[in-house]
């Protein structure tokens, strides 16, 4: 049980937890696991995915348009905040799965990393 309970915590079977995963703490890497898993769920014709149209929808709390509340999952992040948090933990598997999924469903995000002079952080 304890075996099974470590691999949870992301810390592997008998390993202790490795650098990159005491970087952030447990509670945010096990939230940011949650959110991969729901928004990676399977859509049904009649029931959509709200947590994967809500990730493919999201917009930058910045930008000068107006909001938009057609879409019942939408809704506004600082994309300067987020893209200093994926930068600062892109040694994290998580974190660069979060980032890539932002990259390919969320037009928004991709035009805001694309328009950035400071690409060479990310990468």
């Amino acid at each position: 049980a304890a075996g099974l309970w470590t691999v949870f915590t992301l810390g592997g079977v008998g390993s202790k937890a490795s650098a990159q995963l005491e970087q952030c703490s447990p509670l945010a890497c096990q939230s940011l696991l949650l959110l991969l898993v729901l928004a990676n769920l399977t859509d049904t014709p009649d029931t959509p995915n709200p947590y994967r149209q809500a990730i493919m929808s999201f917009k930058n709390t910045q930008d000068n348009t107006a909001f938009s509340s057609s879409n019942p999952h939408a809704f506004q992040i600082n994309f300067n905040s987020l893209y200093t948090a994926l930068c600062e933990q892109q040694k994290s598997d998580q974190a660069t799965l979060l980032l890539y999924m932002l990259l390919h469903q969320n037009s928004n995000v991709r035009t805001y990393v694309l328009a950035r002079t400071d690409i060479e952080n990310l990468v």
